[in-house]
C-alpha cells in the first residue's frame, strides 16, 4: 500500500491554512502534518517533520518564502516546495524558483488545480503550466538580473540546447517531441542529460537557467 502524501503548510493567514487544511485532508492520498505562520517556523517544522511537500507562502513574518525556501532546501534537499502565491504582490517569486522551489501556483487557482500540483511535485516533477508558468517566469526574468552566460552550456549538445530552449517556452515533453520532430523517450533522455550537466534541480531551474542565459527572452 501507498504511503499518503505529507503536507506542511506555511502561510501566516490562518484562515488560508484552515482552508487548505479541508481541502488537502479531504483527499484520501494526502495528509497535512503540520503548519507554520512564518519563515522561520516553515523551516523548523518542514526540518523536524519531514514532510513530502511544502505550500509555501512568500510574503510572511520574521523570514519570506524566499529565505525559508532557500534555507530548508540546503538542509533539506528532498523536500519538493511548492509556492502558493498571489503573484501580482509578490516581486520576488522568480528568486524563489532560483532557490530550488518545484513550481507555484496562484491562490486563485481552482481547488483541483492545488491538489493535481501537490501531487506533480511530491512525483519529483516541476510545476511547468505552459498557460501560467510561461507568462510568470517570463515577466520576472525581465525584471530579474541580468548574469554573465554560463559556460557549462557548451557542454550540451546542439539537441539539447534546443529541448532546453522548448522546454523554457513552457513545452510538454509530448509537445517539444512533436515540434522536434523525435519520440518523447528520446525528448525525456535529453532532459535527463541537460539537467545533469548544468547541474540543475529539475525543469523549473532549467527554465530560469535559460532564461537567465539569454537562450530565452520574454515575450518569445
Amino acid at each position: 500500500m501507498t504511503a499518503n502524501i505529507r503536507v506542511v503548510l506555511a502561510d501566516d493567514q490562518a484562515m488560508i491554512r484552515a482552508g487548505f487544511k479541508l481541502l488537502i485532508d479531504n483527499q484520501p492520498d494526502l495528509d497535512v502534518i503540520g503548519e507554520a505562520e512564518t519563515g522561520a517556523d516553515a523551516v523548523a517544522v518542514a526540518s523536524e517533520l519531514q514532510p513530502d511537500v511544502v505550500l509555501m507562502d512568500v510574503q510572511m513574518p520574521d523570514m519570506d518564502g524566499i529565505e525559508a525556501t532557500t534555507t530548508l532546501l540546503e538542509a533539506c534537499p528532498d523536500i519538493a516546495v511548492l509556492i502558493v502565491t498571489t503573484f501580482h504582490r509578490d516581486d520576488y517569486l522568480f528568486d524563489a524558483l532560483r532557490a530550488g522551489a518545484s513550481g507555484f501556483l496562484l491562490k486563485t487557482a481552482p481547488p483541483e488545480d492545488l491538489i493535481e500540483a501537490i501531487r506533480v511535485v511530491a512525483g519529483g516533477n516541476s510545476l511547468l503550466d505552459p498557460a501560467v508558468t510561461g507568462q510568470v517566469i517570463a515577466q520576472f526574468a525581465k525584471a530579474g538580473p541580468g548574469v554573465a552566460r554560463s559556460e557549462r552550456l557548451d557542454d550540451l549538445t546542439e539537441r539539447e540546447r534546443e529541448v532546453l530552449e522548448q522546454l523554457a517556452r513552457g513545452l510538454s515533453n509530448a509537445e517539444i517531441a512533436d515540434a522536434l520532430f523525435v519520440s518523447e523517450t528520446t525528448v525525456k533522455t535529453h532532459v535527463s542529460n541537460l539537467l545533469s550537466k548544468l547541474g540543475l534541480r529539475d525543469r523549473v531551474q532549467a527554465v530560469v537557467f535559460a532564461y537567465e542565459n539569454g537562450l530565452v527572452r520574454p515575450g518569445d
